[in-house]
């Protein structure tokens, strides 16, 4: 099992990885290489989260064997000062975890994982996010526009990392060396990072045990679906209109620009980014005699043409992603509605309002019934989402405690420490990679969960159902590359497994020691890295009483707020939206029943009549129409139902008549010499046989003939369907 397990979690990450870019990301529209790059930064981060409690298990064998092959008084000291590290081998002896690492595995890997993260983060991903958002028109106009972009990102980085130089060059305490340096930029990064990961922690552990809370309660989450269905009609007409100004500016420069301008290969560039129903509007000008300087006319310039083609992609993005969540949402909105309606179902089947329009599974219909369906959504739900709450709850608690003490080493008040620490004394590997496993990634989902909630206005924001943009991607990648590396090191410093925190001379983790030493400075080791994350408690009593929410409030961002009119009135606008599409949706589910009811009952109909058609020969003209006269009309003039029968069949042929002749005018009931006339004679004489039309071997169609025995022997029958067969014909 030697690197088995590190060997089956890079697996593992990678495909997790990529089914959750697949969610966000369109793979078939978006460039490869904004894929590859998001992939990669989600990989390695997500990566980090799942071998750090390798690392662990793989440390504390590792201290353990130094333990016991040290002297007596080295171990003695060993264990004085870390006790539950170095427990009396006697007692315990030490053997390898089901997943060690061979030494020298671990610095490699975590050294190839951390820079080439913080490549990406710092240096290939900010650039990718300018040129993702280009207007260019080719790859060096792109690049150009990038880096003009970035240049004060960049720096406004290089004042940082130079004001550090500065210090450390200032301090005589101090000699500057590469492994220093190497380290200052390492801190500068994590400060950045911790910085911003109290902020989204102190949201996440409380958001995230409050909502699976209140997704217990089906009118809570029933009336905030009809909050965001007031928000997001809003927004999708503000889409709608935006897309159509948009379009009115292409059209305007499709139409000044001809065929033969230099600028033209632009515009076709911009109009293949637009809708199809745009382009078909618009087409394309293809003057082929009006060369674009016979007038002296006013051209956009390249530079407008350039923002003009942003501003497409952009409109034309938001768009498709308004379009598709507002579909999305109706959906959960009748969902929720159904739920809503079964609660007090006698049968305990649940019963959906429409059908699925997707067809499920057959697995899913075996095991997932109606039945199954009820107890789940109408009676068990609701119970698992208060016990989950419940437990989150507990760990969050956990969580701030260990925060505001775990600089404290004796006694030991960190409780992911005393977790740590007691499985350590019995070498419970399994215990320990668990526990390390469960804290860490609970702090991950705090931490990641917030950055996929947030939304800066419309330039990030990661929506679900492959509606993210390029730069919401490469944003998310970034923050996931700057939050993850703090991250873990809060972590061990939160279980003790971080000598900095510890202040304990014990062999650290691989990972620490690729961070190097942050004594180098001391201010960051021993204040801010300790002392900052004591914040978590204001910003979580701050997120508790939704302090951020309200501020929204009175800016003007309405937020979902259950004692505020303004949010009862969102509510109320929002359920007559649902209520409005629902009646539109049943509307045509009726109207497709009645399509094919009509069609499962004269189906057999039609296809009967086409036989009917095929079936007759091709005998001359004139002896067709002698010899099957007498026959026709005895037949047309059996019974009741053979006349129903013929009635239907009449209005059903679609076999065009051509009225050409001179005494028949374009409606045949309005002409004086076919007026109607009883006995239905006066048809047979106004209408010659020529008139009609003739098949390919120049005979008179059998419809045609059909027609003109039913009026000649149905002759009360005439005045009501002459019309409708002329006009269906």
């Amino acid at each position: 099992m030697s690197g088995a397990a590190l060997g089956l979690e890079i697996v593992f990450v990678f495909f997790l990885a990529l089914l959750i870019l697949h969610r966000y990301g369109d793979f078939k529209k978006q460039h490869r290489l904004v894929i590859v790059a998001t992939l990669l930064a989600w990989y390695l981060c997500f990566l980090i989260v799942f071998i750090l409690p390798l690392d662990v298990s793989t440390t504390i064998y590792n201290r353990c064997k130094q333990a016991a092959n040290s002297s007596p008084s080295e171990n003695n000291n060993i264990t004085g000062s870390y006790s539950a590290a170095a427990p009396v081998t006697g007692k315990h002896p030490c053997f390898k975890p089901w997943s060690y690492i061979p030494d020298g595995i671990m610095p490699i890997f975590w050294r190839v994982v951390y820079w080439t993260s913080q490549f990406l983060t710092w240096i290939l991903l900010p650039f990718m996010q300018s040129y993702a958002r280009s207007g260019g028109f080719s790859i060096t106009g792109k690049i150009k526009t990038a880096l003009i972009e970035n240049a004060i990102y960049y720096g406004t980085y290089l004042l940082i990392f130079g004001a550090f130089l500065i210090y450390v060059a200032v301090n005589p305490n101090l000699h500057l060396e590469w492994n220093q340096l190497q380290t200052i930029g390492i801190a500068a990064a994590n400060t950045w990072g911790l910085f911003l990961l109290v902020l989204l922690l102190g949201y996440g552990l409380v958001e995230i045990p409050r909502s699976h809370w209140n997704g217990a309660k089906r009118g809570y989450l029933l009336m905030k679906t009809y909050f965001k269905a007031a928000k997001l009609m809003t927004e999708k007409a503000d889409a709608e209109e935006n897309l159509e100004d948009i379009m009115e500016e292409v059209r305007k420069v499709n139409e000044s620009i001809k065929y033969n301008h230099p600028l033209r290969k632009c515009v076709d560039t911009i109009l293949k980014k637009c809708p199809t129903e745009y382009q078909e509007k618009m087409g394309r000008n293809m003057d082929d005699y009006e060369d674009f300087d016979e007038k002296h006319n006013t051209y956009p310039s390249e530079k407008s043409l350039v923002k003009l083609h942003k501003q497409v992609i952009y409109s034309v993005q938001r768009h498709r992603r308004t379009q598709v969540q507002w579909r999305i949402l109706l959906e959960q909105a009748f969902y929720l509605e159904d739920v809503a309606k079964n609660e007090t179902s006698a049968t305990r089947q649940f019963v959906h309002t429409f059908q699925p329009q997707e067809p499920e599974n057959r697995f899913i219909q075996y095991f997932y019934s109606p039945t199954i369906e009820w107890y789940w959504e109408c009676l068990l739900r609701p119970w698992f989402y208060r016990i989950l709450a419940v437990v989150l709850a507990i760990f969050s608690v956990i969580v701030v405690w260990s925060e505001c003490t775990f600089f404290s080493t004796k006694p030991v008040l960190s409780l992911f420490a005393v977790f740590i620490q007691l499985a350590e004394r019995t070498y419970n590997y399994i215990y320990i990679e668990i526990a390390c496993f469960l804290s860490i990634f609970f702090l991950s989902i705090c931490v990641y969960s917030t950055v996929f909630r947030i939304r800066v206005f419309n330039y990030y924001y990661l929506a679900s159902h492959h509606q993210t943009d390029a730069y919401s991607l490469l944003f998310s990648g970034m923050l996931f590359c700057r939050l993850t590396p703090p991250l873990c090191l809060n972590f061990l410093g939160l279980t003790h497994m971080d000598s900095t925190i510890s202040h304990q001379d014990t062999q650290p983790t691989a990972y620490t020691s690729i961070m190097g030493s942050m004594k180098v400075l001391s201010f960051i080791a021993d204040g801010f890295y300790i002392y900052y994350p004591m914040l978590v408690v204001i910003l979580c009593i701050a997120t508790y009483f939704s302090l951020g929410t309200r501020c929204l409030n009175l800016l003007g961002f309405q937020q979902f707020m259950g004692d505020n009119d303004m949010t009862s009135d969102l509510v109320d606008e929002g359920k007559e939206l649902i209520r409005r599409e629902k009646r539109k949706r049943q509307r045509q589910e009726e109207g497709e029943n009645r399509r094919r009811e009509w069609k499962e009952r004269y189906g057999n109909n039609r296809e009967e009549s086409t036989r009917n058609r095929n079936f007759h020969t091709d005998p001359k003209e004139s002896n067709y129409s002698e010899t099957n006269t007498s026959r026709s009309v005895s037949k047309y003039t059996r019974s009741n139902n053979r006349t129903e029968r013929d009635r239907i069949e009449l209005l059903q042929d679609a076999e065009p008549l051509d009225f050409n002749a001179e005494t028949f005018t374009d409606d045949p009931l309005e002409s004086e010499s076919g007026r109607y006339q009883p006995g239905g004679s006066l048809i047979l004489k106004t209408m010659k046989l020529s008139t009609f039309k003739l098949n390919a071997s120049g005979k008179i169609c059998p419809t045609t003939m059909k027609v003109l025995l039913f009026f000649e022997s149905r002759s009360s029958l005439c005045k009501v369907f002459v019309h409708r067969s002329v006009s269906r014909t």
